[in-house]
């Protein structure tokens, strides 16, 4: 699948977001605020070496949470002489006022010149010759300290939006050397399901009462939905349950957030493509199921944990087969299929997939690219995964391939997009870990995290379908990079509170797997101690992917 808009490089948020501990309330403004001064108080003092602080270093606080045991976590963007740095964003650990550690990847003290000797508009046409023709509006471009490898060199973060021949909406960030004018590093900022959406929301009804009607969707059977009584007489399909999350008809159109979509007898589809609303019923459906499994699971209300909901638009394009979410519009966006292979993008899977990217983008701002996109697109299936399992439909039993419904024939229902268990079965992605794997698009170099769930959810054991006597004939032994044949699974609630407690955590940016599997031990620990079997498991599973 391939992924959403997200703007990952707007990395100076000024709102504190926190998480409410899982074991008590939402935290108030003024201890958001305490908590966010105590931690920029240890980033400017004891903690600005092991910060790698210049002297015109700035932070500023986006993000915070704190443990049952009272540690605290807070994420920071940095800016260097007001220019933001590309890569500088960390994370600070305390307790009572005490430095317990830091999650960062910049190493360096070292900063550029910040006078360019490229100017602006050439900066533009560098990155033009990349992106081509076929952008809409102007090209933007802005200065900033680009930090994600090597020693931070100035640049200009140039930008350029349009529609790729698929229909899908880019969104494209180049970074481009403001003295030599090399391009240094792209990602696209549309993240989506397999390899940007503009406009205003539709209106909500003034007047509405909610109420719950039913849904007869593609792949979920007959579902309730949330639903909302207009005083005309229409329902709309709102869900006032879940921080007004709607859902929008674009109507195969490419711009705008489409129509409300409306019904006068507050029964939604008919299980068939054919029927408009059934792709709303499905979409309803499956979000409704992603915001209640991040809230029971991880005590997380919504998308940026403020219990605000998120638009989702159906019916996007024409034959478009592919999904994605946007940070521009804070929505997620679903094509019909192609007409011939494959079915609407609007299965369980698939919105759990999207839903999830919000998540990222609004806790460690994984950036679309490299190791740190492959991570971040992984997230997403993980997530997605687990809402299968949490949601537990009979009519879309959960297992750990993605997509699957996805396709219009498929007897046997083992065709997918992503085999968790063995990536390498979808013919592109790796099974374990090189140091090439970042060069990798994004939806291939997923697969070795992909794997590494698995593996700690479920151990070397073979699903069924894919084992012996199949023409897949996998053995325990083909599940493992390092032979570890007997590598036992922690479970999938284990496994996917580790994975949540990393991501919102530890991980950053520009976190790569040498990170990741840092941070999910230092996860392990937080919620089942060092040297617990949790922890021991982690570790096993991340050598039986080959990240050591």
């Amino acid at each position: 699948m391939q992924h959403p808009l997200r703007s990952l490089t707007a990395a100076i948020v000024a709102a504190l977001v926190v998480s409410a501990p899982a074991s008590a309330g939402a935290l108030n403004a003024a201890t958001r605020s305490a908590v966010a001064q105590r931690a920029l108080g240890l980033a400017q003092g004891p903690m600005a070496a092991s910060l790698r602080r210049a002297d015109a270093d700035a932070f500023v606080s986006n993000d915070a949470t704190i443990d049952r045991n009272g540690t605290e976590h807070v994420r920071f963007a940095r800016t260097y002489r007001g220019l933001p740095v590309i890569g500088g964003d960390f994370v600070v650990h305390s307790r009572n006022g005490q430095a317990v550690g830091v999650s960062q990847m910049l190493a360096t003290t070292a900063r550029p010149d910040i006078v360019p000797s490229v100017s602006r508009d050439r900066a533009i046409v560098e990155a033009g010759a990349h992106f081509g023709t076929g952008f809409v509006g102007m090209p933007t471009a802005r200065l900033v300290v680009y930090a994600r490898r090597g020693s931070p060199t100035l640049a200009y973060e140039v930008t350029f939006s349009g529609k790729k021949a698929d229909q899908t909406p880019t969104d494209m960030h180049y970074f481009v050397d403001a003295r030599t004018a090399a391009v240094l590093d792209q990602w696209d900022t549309v993240e989506t399901a397999v390899q940007g959406p503009d406009g205003g929301a539709s209106p909500i009804c003034a007047g509405a009462v909610a109420k719950t009607g039913s849904g007869a969707t593609f792949t979920s059977g007959t579902v309730a939905l949330a639903t909302v009584l207009c005083p005309s007489g229409n329902y709309q399909l709102v869900d006032t349950t879940r921080g007004n999350a709607f859902v929008t008809n674009m109507g195969t159109q490419t711009f705008g957030n489409g129509n409300m979509m409306v019904d006068a007898d507050n029964v939604w589809g008919n299980g068939q493509k054919s029927n408009a609303q059934t792709a709303g019923a499905d979409v309803a459906y499956g979000v409704g199921m992603t915001w209640d499994y991040y809230a029971n699971v991880h005590s997380r209300n919504g998308i940026a944990n403020d219990g605000v909901g998120a638009v989702s638009r159906v019916h996007y394009g024409r034959n478009y087969a592919n999904a994605f979410w946007s940070d521009n519009c804070f929505c997620m966006t679903y094509g019909d299929g192609d007409g011939l292979s494959t079915n609407p993008l609007t299965v369980l899977d698939v919105s759990g997939h999207e839903m999830s990217h919000g998540v990222t983008s609004r806790t460690a701002r994984l950036v679309y690219s490299g190791e740190s996109g492959g991570l971040n697109e992984a997230t997403s299936d993980i997530f997605g995964t687990m809402v299968e399992f949490y949601a537990n439909n009979p009519n879309d039993r959960p297992d750990y391939l993605i997509g699957e419904n996805v396709y219009a024939v498929n007897p046997t229902g083992l065709k997918a997009l992503r085999y968790m268990f063995k990536p390498s079965l979808d013919g592109a992605s790796p099974d374990c870990y090189s140091g090439s794997i970042g060069s990798k698009d994004v939806h291939y170099s997923s697969g070795v995290a992909n794997h590494f769930f698995y593996l700690l959810a479920e151990g070397a054991v073979v699903p069924a379908g894919f084992g012996a006597g199949t023409s897949y004939n996998l053995t325990p032994a083909s599940l493992v990079c390092n032979g570890n044949t007997g590598l036992v699974g922690i479970g999938r609630d284990a496994a996917q509170k580790i994975w949540y407690k990393a991501l919102t955590t530890y991980m950053v940016s520009t976190t790569n797997y040498a990170g990741a599997r840092a941070a999910t031990l230092s996860a392990a620990t937080d919620l089942y101690g060092v040297g617990s079997a949790q922890y021991n498991a982690v570790a096993a599973a991340w050598s039986a992917v080959s990240v050591n």
